[in-house]
Protein backbone atom coordinates (compact mmCIF):
# COMPACT_ATOMS: atom_id res chain seq x y z
CA UNK A 1 0.00 0.00 0.00
CA UNK A 2 1.41 3.22 -0.76
CA UNK A 3 1.18 6.43 1.34
CA UNK A 4 2.44 7.96 4.35
CA UNK A 5 3.51 5.94 7.41
CA UNK A 6 3.16 7.29 10.82
CA UNK A 7 5.13 4.60 13.04
CA UNK A 8 5.07 5.00 16.87
CA UNK A 9 6.60 1.92 19.65
CA UNK A 10 3.49 1.39 21.82
CA UNK A 11 3.87 2.89 25.23
CA UNK A 12 2.25 0.70 26.71
CA UNK A 13 4.38 -2.15 25.89
CA UNK A 14 7.04 -2.99 28.84
CA UNK A 15 11.01 -1.96 27.19
CA UNK A 16 12.19 -5.63 27.31
CA UNK A 17 9.15 -7.14 26.09
CA UNK A 18 10.35 -8.62 22.36
CA UNK A 19 6.55 -7.03 20.92
CA UNK A 20 8.44 -3.64 21.70
CA UNK A 21 8.32 -2.68 18.10
CA UNK A 22 7.26 0.45 15.82
CA UNK A 23 4.31 -0.30 14.52
CA UNK A 24 2.23 1.31 11.84
CA UNK A 25 -0.48 3.80 13.36
CA UNK A 26 -2.66 4.32 10.21
CA UNK A 27 -5.07 1.70 8.51
CA UNK A 28 -4.66 0.98 4.60
CA UNK A 29 -7.54 3.14 4.42
CA UNK A 30 -6.35 5.86 6.11
CA UNK A 31 -2.72 5.79 4.35
CA UNK A 32 -4.94 5.97 0.57
CA UNK A 33 -6.78 8.55 1.47
CA UNK A 34 -3.33 10.65 2.94
CA UNK A 35 -1.66 9.46 -0.46
CA UNK A 36 -4.60 11.56 -2.36
CA UNK A 37 -3.68 14.93 -0.27
CA UNK A 38 -0.02 14.52 -0.79
CA UNK A 39 3.11 15.21 -2.87
CA UNK A 40 6.37 13.25 -3.45
CA UNK A 41 9.34 15.90 -3.06
CA UNK A 42 13.09 14.64 -2.86
CA UNK A 43 16.18 16.73 -0.87
CA UNK A 44 19.57 16.71 -1.24
CA UNK A 45 21.42 16.49 1.47
CA UNK A 46 22.49 19.65 3.47
CA UNK A 47 19.46 21.10 1.50
CA UNK A 48 17.07 23.47 4.04
CA UNK A 49 13.61 21.29 4.32
CA UNK A 50 11.67 23.73 7.04
CA UNK A 51 12.56 27.54 8.30
CA UNK A 52 12.23 28.15 11.79
CA UNK A 53 9.31 30.71 12.30
CA UNK A 54 7.93 30.70 9.24
CA UNK A 55 4.44 30.63 8.37
CA UNK A 56 3.69 26.87 8.28
CA UNK A 57 2.29 25.51 4.83
CA UNK A 58 2.57 21.96 4.82
CA UNK A 59 3.24 18.98 7.10
CA UNK A 60 5.99 16.04 5.75
CA UNK A 61 6.60 12.48 6.54
CA UNK A 62 9.21 10.48 5.87
CA UNK A 63 9.36 8.06 3.47
CA UNK A 64 13.70 7.52 3.30
CA UNK A 65 16.52 9.23 4.61
CA UNK A 66 17.28 11.27 7.82
CA UNK A 67 15.86 15.02 8.59
CA UNK A 68 17.83 16.90 11.34
CA UNK A 69 15.40 19.24 13.49
CA UNK A 70 17.25 22.54 15.00
CA UNK A 71 16.70 25.76 16.89
CA UNK A 72 19.25 28.93 16.29
CA UNK A 73 20.04 30.39 19.64
CA UNK A 74 22.54 33.57 19.45
CA UNK A 75 23.51 32.89 15.93
CA UNK A 76 24.26 29.25 17.40
CA UNK A 77 22.31 26.11 15.96
CA UNK A 78 21.05 23.16 18.51
CA UNK A 79 20.03 19.87 17.33
CA UNK A 80 16.91 19.05 18.80
CA UNK A 81 16.26 15.99 17.11
CA UNK A 82 17.16 13.67 14.17
CA UNK A 83 14.16 12.11 12.46
CA UNK A 84 13.76 9.03 10.23
CA UNK A 85 11.30 7.13 8.11
CA UNK A 86 7.66 7.30 9.26
CA UNK A 87 8.13 10.63 11.43
CA UNK A 88 6.31 13.47 10.91
CA UNK A 89 8.03 16.70 10.58
CA UNK A 90 6.79 20.21 9.89
CA UNK A 91 4.66 21.10 13.21
CA UNK A 92 4.00 24.22 14.38
CA UNK A 93 3.02 26.57 16.79
CA UNK A 94 0.61 29.54 16.17
CA UNK A 95 0.83 29.01 12.89
CA UNK A 96 4.72 28.86 12.38
CA UNK A 97 7.23 26.06 12.41
CA UNK A 98 8.63 25.91 16.05
CA UNK A 99 12.02 23.85 14.65
CA UNK A 100 13.94 23.99 11.20
CA UNK A 101 14.51 21.26 9.76
CA UNK A 102 17.10 20.10 6.36
CA UNK A 103 18.28 16.79 4.91
CA UNK A 104 20.83 15.29 7.08
CA UNK A 105 21.22 12.76 4.04
CA UNK A 106 19.12 12.49 1.03
CA UNK A 107 15.75 12.54 1.97
CA UNK A 108 12.23 11.99 -0.09
CA UNK A 109 9.13 12.66 2.03
CA UNK A 110 5.36 13.29 1.43
CA UNK A 111 4.64 16.60 1.63
CA UNK A 112 0.81 17.42 2.71
CA UNK A 113 -0.65 20.75 3.13
CA UNK A 114 -1.24 21.95 5.95
CA UNK A 115 -5.67 22.71 5.06
CA UNK A 116 -6.26 19.19 3.65
CA UNK A 117 -4.26 17.52 6.62
CA UNK A 118 -6.90 19.33 8.97
CA UNK A 119 -10.06 18.23 6.71
CA UNK A 120 -8.39 14.92 6.93
CA UNK A 121 -8.37 15.30 10.31
CA UNK A 122 -11.44 16.63 11.37
CA UNK A 123 -13.28 13.62 9.62
CA UNK A 124 -10.76 11.01 11.12
CA UNK A 125 -11.75 11.37 14.75
CA UNK A 126 -10.58 8.00 15.17
CA UNK A 127 -6.90 9.29 14.52
CA UNK A 128 -6.92 11.79 18.05
CA UNK A 129 -5.27 8.48 19.97
CA UNK A 130 -2.55 8.04 17.07
CA UNK A 131 -1.35 11.45 17.32
CA UNK A 132 -1.34 11.09 21.05
CA UNK A 133 0.65 8.27 21.23
CA UNK A 134 3.03 9.88 18.68
CA UNK A 135 3.44 12.98 20.36
CA UNK A 136 4.26 11.08 23.51
CA UNK A 137 7.13 9.08 22.02
CA UNK A 138 8.11 12.74 20.62
CA UNK A 139 7.84 14.19 24.15
CA UNK A 140 9.95 10.79 25.97
CA UNK A 141 13.08 11.39 23.04
CA UNK A 142 12.28 15.35 24.42
CA UNK A 143 12.89 13.94 28.30
CA UNK A 144 15.89 11.67 27.24
CA UNK A 145 17.60 14.69 25.40
CA UNK A 146 17.33 17.04 27.87
CA UNK A 147 18.56 14.32 30.69
CA UNK A 148 21.56 13.83 28.07
CA UNK A 149 22.47 17.36 28.22
CA UNK A 150 22.40 17.72 31.92
CA UNK A 151 25.45 15.27 32.03
CA UNK A 152 29.06 16.87 32.66
CA UNK A 153 31.40 14.62 30.72
CA UNK A 154 31.66 14.62 27.35
CA UNK A 155 31.70 11.10 26.80
CA UNK A 156 29.20 10.27 28.99
CA UNK A 157 26.78 12.12 26.49
CA UNK A 158 28.61 10.53 23.54
CA UNK A 159 27.59 7.36 25.20
CA UNK A 160 23.99 7.90 25.83
CA UNK A 161 23.36 9.40 22.43
CA UNK A 162 25.18 6.11 20.53
CA UNK A 163 22.82 4.33 22.97
CA UNK A 164 19.67 6.14 22.07
CA UNK A 165 20.85 5.72 18.49
CA UNK A 166 21.55 1.89 18.92
CA UNK A 167 17.92 1.21 20.39
CA UNK A 168 16.28 3.33 17.34
CA UNK A 169 17.96 1.06 14.93
CA UNK A 170 17.08 -2.06 16.80
CA UNK A 171 13.31 -0.84 17.14
CA UNK A 172 13.43 0.15 13.11
CA UNK A 173 15.58 -3.19 12.32
CA UNK A 174 16.02 -5.29 14.65
CA UNK A 175 18.98 -6.48 16.40
CA UNK A 176 22.20 -4.62 14.56
CA UNK A 177 25.97 -5.40 14.93
CA UNK A 178 26.91 -2.01 14.34
CA UNK A 179 25.29 1.47 15.09
CA UNK A 180 24.81 3.33 11.81
CA UNK A 181 25.18 6.90 12.43
CA UNK A 182 24.05 8.82 8.95
CA UNK A 183 24.20 12.36 10.39
CA UNK A 184 27.67 14.31 10.62
CA UNK A 185 29.67 14.79 13.29
CA UNK A 186 28.45 18.96 13.72
CA UNK A 187 25.17 17.90 14.11
CA UNK A 188 26.07 15.35 16.52
CA UNK A 189 27.82 18.64 18.49
CA UNK A 190 25.16 20.91 18.14
CA UNK A 191 23.11 17.41 19.39
CA UNK A 192 25.14 17.04 22.34
CA UNK A 193 25.37 20.37 22.82
CA UNK A 194 29.52 20.68 22.73
CA UNK A 195 31.82 21.75 20.76
CA UNK A 196 32.86 19.82 17.24
CA UNK A 197 36.39 19.66 18.83
CA UNK A 198 34.68 17.74 22.34
CA UNK A 199 32.90 15.35 20.72
CA UNK A 200 36.21 14.43 18.56
CA UNK A 201 37.85 14.25 22.19
CA UNK A 202 35.00 11.94 23.28
CA UNK A 203 34.81 9.46 20.43
CA UNK A 204 39.01 9.10 21.30
CA UNK A 205 38.36 8.51 24.60
CA UNK A 206 36.06 5.64 23.94
CA UNK A 207 38.03 4.40 21.21
CA UNK A 208 41.37 4.29 23.57
CA UNK A 209 39.64 2.77 26.17
CA UNK A 210 38.22 -0.12 24.00
CA UNK A 211 34.66 0.97 24.32
CA UNK A 212 33.99 1.15 21.34
CA UNK A 213 35.40 0.81 18.03
CA UNK A 214 34.76 3.33 14.36
CA UNK A 215 35.53 1.50 11.78
CA UNK A 216 34.63 4.75 9.56
CA UNK A 217 32.79 7.95 10.44
CA UNK A 218 29.00 6.91 10.15
CA UNK A 219 29.62 2.96 12.42
CA UNK A 220 30.23 2.39 15.80
CA UNK A 221 31.14 -1.36 16.78
CA UNK A 222 30.63 -1.65 20.83
CA UNK A 223 33.29 -3.44 22.00
CA UNK A 224 32.85 -3.31 26.21
CA UNK A 225 29.29 -3.88 26.52
CA UNK A 226 28.97 -3.71 30.43
CA UNK A 227 31.17 -0.30 31.17
CA UNK A 228 29.03 1.27 27.53
CA UNK A 229 25.92 0.66 29.20
CA UNK A 230 27.38 1.64 33.13
CA UNK A 231 28.10 5.16 30.67
CA UNK A 232 24.73 5.34 28.97
CA UNK A 233 22.33 3.53 31.43
CA UNK A 234 20.25 7.29 32.82
CA UNK A 235 19.96 5.53 35.75
CA UNK A 236 23.82 4.89 36.77
CA UNK A 237 24.78 8.37 34.81
CA UNK A 238 25.25 10.40 37.47
CA UNK A 239 28.07 7.92 39.29
CA UNK A 240 30.02 7.51 36.19
CA UNK A 241 32.67 9.63 37.66
CA UNK A 242 32.85 7.66 40.60
CA UNK A 243 32.74 4.28 38.57
CA UNK A 244 34.49 5.30 35.33
CA UNK A 245 37.45 7.54 36.55
CA UNK A 246 37.99 10.39 34.35
CA UNK A 247 35.28 9.17 31.38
Amino acid sequence: MVGPTIYAVDPWVPGNDPQRARHQLLSDNERAQLAKIASIVRFKKGEQICNEGHITDAVFNIISGVVTAYRTLANKEHVTSFLYPGDLFGLSEEGRYTNATRAATPVIAYKMPLPAVRRFLDRNADLDVDVIIKLCEELREAQRHAFLLAQKRAATRLAMFLELQEHLQIIRDGSVSEIYLPMDRSSIAAYLGLTLAAVGRAFRTLVSKKIISTPDRHHVKILDRDVFNGLADTRLAQGTKKTHGRL
